[in-house]
């Protein structure tokens, strides 16, 4: 009989995914990565993660030898911000890589399915004072989040088959050591003092810190009671963008001078990057203005009550102070 004893991560070595592998060498973990031909692996290779060359896109790359011993998936993989405005890219990776993988875990006995979802798949908040919960109705309106809540119904069916356990893990904005680029360049406007801000500043975002996600996907594997259930990840409470534009602008020691954008700007936005969408075009700038004013706040009682899961950091403060002190330690944000 075949030792299940490997964890197989997909995303590394993005950043969830390095951060996720990390961890797990440190617990002991046999770890496995699927990534991409022509990606640097160095750091992963360090820490001890065999590495297994592949595309979610292209079934045919994903062997079941490299899925035979595996207990665990981690399908942290997916994209974001698509390159040369693709749209389609969104559906490529997020939906039918999520199948492709799925899949073959089950061709492969694989038992267990932690699937990282987002916030976008479920839209975005009805008004400012009623955070979302795991039952709130769905309203993905992006290409972005209709490819996760699409990835998340393929998730599911599988679970639904009762061929492998699955669990749904809904974070929202990232924040925490190692930053991708565009939390960065947030981060270096603020520094200069006149960070964009549309409308009043005062809807609400929820956020994650990292190593908190991380510590949720754990909890995820470890728990029965969340096999084929969805949890939201966030800090204990949700801020409103000024008090994260605060909160980072304290901690550079500079005055806010934000450049104030009116809302009716960021709604023609979020109007121009749904066209866009309807003609396979995604473009960054437009899609991210257009959520500058929306609330997208959540309730994260469920994970805490099922899984014994919460934040185990200050909240915004101490966060950010991490990815500031990071981000100056790598001559990021000079």
């Amino acid at each position: 009989m075949v030792q299940r004893n490997v964890v197989f991560v997909t995303g590394a070595p993005g950043w969830l995914g390095s951060r996720l592998v990390e961890e797990l060498i440190k617990l002991k973990r046999k770890v496995r990565c699927l990534v991409l031909k022509g990606s640097c692996t160095t750091y992963l290779q360090k820490l001890g993660a065999e590495i297994i060359e592949g595309n979610l896109t292209d079934a045919s790359t994903i062997k079941e030898e490299h899925l035979h011993d595996v207990n665990t998936i981690f399908h942290c993989a997916g994209i974001i911000h698509p390159k040369l405005f693709r749209a389609k890219d969104f559906y490529a990776i997020n939906r039918e890589g999520t199948r492709n993988i799925l899949r073959k875990s089950v061709q492969a006995g694989v038992k267990k399915f932690i699937y990282v979802s987002s916030n976008s798949a479920a839209g975005v908040n009805k008004n400012r004072y009623t955070l979302m919960t795991e039952s709130t109705p769905d309203r993905p309106y992006t290409d972005y989040g209709k490819s996760k809540w699409q990835a998340e119904q393929i998730v599911k069916k599988f679970q639904r088959s009762e061929k492998i356990q699955t669990v749904i893990i809904r974070p929202c904005w990232f924040y925490g050591i190692r930053q991708p680029d565009r939390l960065t360049k947030l981060v270096r406007m603020i520094k200069v003092g006149n960070p964009f801000l549309f409308g009043d500043g005062n809807n609400l975002r929820s956020m994650t810190y990292i190593d908190d996600l991380v510590d949720a996907l754990f909890l995820a594997e470890k728990k029965d009671i969340a096999i084929g259930k969805t949890y939201w990840i966030a800090d204990e409470r949700p801020y409103t963008t000024n008090e994260i534009y605060e909160a980072i602008s304290r901690l550079l020691g500079v005055k806010l001078h934000p450049k104030r954008v009116p809302v009716i700007v960021s709604r023609m936005m979020e109007f121009a990057d749904k066209i866009a969408g309807w003609f396979g075009i995604y473009e960054i700038n437009i899609h991210v203005g257009g959520e500058m004013v929306r609330n997208i706040a959540v309730d994260i009682s469920k994970a805490k009550r099922e899984l014994g899961w919460k934040p185990k950091h200050g909240g915004l403060k101490e966060g950010m102070k991490t990815l500031i002190e990071w981000s100056n330690e790598n001559n990021l944000i000079i």
